[in-house]
């Protein structure tokens, strides 16, 4: 069991990666949400850069924000930069095609997505369709030090559902998965064990990533303290972003139904949002980073305590090592954005475990 972060990438969030290096994280995990944060490899660059020993990872990539090559130009890059330390985690997108007005990549093309990117970096001659038209490729000088291909790059998948599960488990691919409970996390690895055993893979074998969002309680702390709200806030309103958006259909996770009153009420908030075609460039502003005024009306406690792991550190503590029990190998903290502090407050949790 190891310990990494999730972080918005940032100018200098290189600071912030540096930082957890010190503190014992084995791994920073970067988004890749171009309309909101810093353009991911530039980020992953700075850290590689600034670090010796933590991994760096697309947490997650999304295969429609640059061609495949590209992508693994950027991996085998930064894999010279930081030899051995690089980790492709890719995803269908949620926030980062949702800020543009667009749904999710369909499950097909990021198959063939991986397929391209890892062939290259197993330094293959591969065919790829491109502006209607197949042709041959491979990196031509990959001995020149521009890239490495040398070492290996592991590959991460988010998914959620059946197809991606599979998925997972033809390709024995590292699974993220983002619970929000011990509970669902214990379900969602149940049915991606399912899958993998399926496969012919042996359970032990999975490396299953957590994301964990939530804040540190201090003792006495109320879970609806500014202190939580700024820090869990964020994460905490995933849910009503999306359900306000969505208008119809089924959210990812069960709704805690004492909160399905707040549905309603921030479908109302979300149809004030101008203009009136394009309601996604306010609905997901300060996503996962901060709230927005309008927000705080329903970032209460029980939404942060319901939809995070807000909780003390002996609570905490008791819920990762059940995670653990679970089949969960590494857990990546929601760092956030403006909280350096969250690095050690989560390192003396982990401490304890």
């Amino acid at each position: 069991m190891d310990f990494g972060i999730f972080i918005p990438a940032q100018a200098d969030t290189w600071k912030l990666v540096k930082r957890a290096e010190e503190l014992g994280y084995s791994r920073a995990w970067f988004y890749d949400t171009q309309m909101l944060t810093s353009e991911l490899f530039v980020s992953m660059t700075a850290a590689a850069m600034k670090t010796s020993k933590i991994r760096l990872a697309s947490g997650v990539m999304i295969p429609s924000n640059r061609i495949a090559p590209v992508a693994a130009s950027g991996l085998a890059t930064l894999n010279a930069l930081a030899p051995g330390r690089i980790d492709w985690g890719i995803s269908t997108g949620s926030t980062a095609r949702s800020t543009m007005g667009l749904t999710r990549v369909k499950q097909a093309d990021m198959e063939e997505y991986i397929r391209v990117v890892q062939a290259l970096i197993a330094g293959e001659t591969l065919e790829w369709d491109f502006e209607g038209k197949r042709s041959k490729i491979r990196f031509l000088d990959p001995d020149i030090g521009a890239i490495n291909i040398k070492d290996p790059i592991p590959v991460h998948i988010s998914a959620f559902g059946p197809k991606g599960r599979k998925l997972i488990a033809k390709l024995g691919a590292g699974w993220i998965d983002a619970p929000g409970s011990v509970a669902r996390a214990g379900a969602n690895l149940a049915e991606v064990q399912e899958a993998w055993t399926a496969a012919g893979r042996t359970p032990d074998t999975l490396y299953a990533t957590a994301a964990i969002s939530g804040c540190v309680l201090k003792e006495g702390e109320d879970p609806g303290s500014e202190r939580a709200q700024s820090i869990a806030g964020p994460p905490a309103m995933i849910m009503l972003h999306k359900l306000g958006e969505q208008q119809t259909g089924v959210f990812g996770r069960p709704i805690p139904p004492a909160l399905t009153h707040m549905v309603d009420r921030y479908r109302e908030v979300y149809q004030s949002y101008q203009p009136e075609d394009a309601r996604y460039l306010s609905n997901h502003r300060g996503h996962l980073m901060y709230l927005r005024p309008e927000e705080r009306e329903f970032c209460s406690g029980e939404l942060i305590r319901s939809t995070t792991f807000t909780a003390t550190k002996a609570e905490l503590r008791e819920r990762l090592r059940e995670m653990a029990k679970q089949g969960f190998r590494h857990f990546g903290i929601e760092a956030g954005y403006r909280h350096p502090e969250i690095l050690e407050e989560w390192a003396e949790v982990f401490e304890g475990i």
